[in-house]
């Protein structure tokens, strides 16, 4: 599973140019899901979301996480992140989860984030998206927690 974070000042994904998610200062992350993710990937993947420290502490190092500032978190589904973009001048979608299992691995990933950090706004799934952000840094990291090897889809 992939998260791309991008530390923002503000963030709001419109659906048909209406607002469906917003926040102020905090995290918009991108959420990718591979073949092979489940249960445990979307677990780990919302643990380091919070948990990164990605924000300034008082002597501007990066020592601060969502959690401890306790801004906004954004998640947006993104099947394109687990694009194989090595080869070719199109991008080959093979390593994406099916878009049942990404959806179910998405919202688990909703949930979980709602419950463990209560301020999350969302995308929607399999719709046509704008996402306008101010990134601050800009800060962009990308995280991935790599499928377990012992399962298929």
């Amino acid at each position: 599973m992939i998260g791309l974070l991008q530390r923002v000042s503000r963030a709001t994904v419109r659906v048909g140019g209406e607002p469906v998610g917003e926040i102020g200062a905090g995290l918009a992350v991108l959420v990718g899901v591979e073949r092979g993710d489940g249960e445990r990937e979307a677990q780990r993947l919302v643990e380091r979301i919070l948990a990164y420290r990605v924000f300034g502490d008082g002597a501007g190092r990066l020592n601060r996480s969502l959690t401890d500032t306790g801004g906004g978190l954004l998640l947006v589904p993104q099947f394109t992140l687990a694009a194989d973009t090595r080869k070719g001048m199109r991008p080959s979608l093979g390593r994406a989860a099916p878009p049942d299992v990404a959806r179910t691995l998405f919202s688990r990933v909703l949930e979980l984030a709602a419950k463990a950090h209560g301020l999350v706004a969302s995308g929607r799934f399999g719709t046509h998206m704008e996402l306008e952000l101010v990134n601050d840094g800009p800060l962009t990291f990308w995280l991935q927690v790599p499928p377990s090897a012992h399962r298929a889809l």
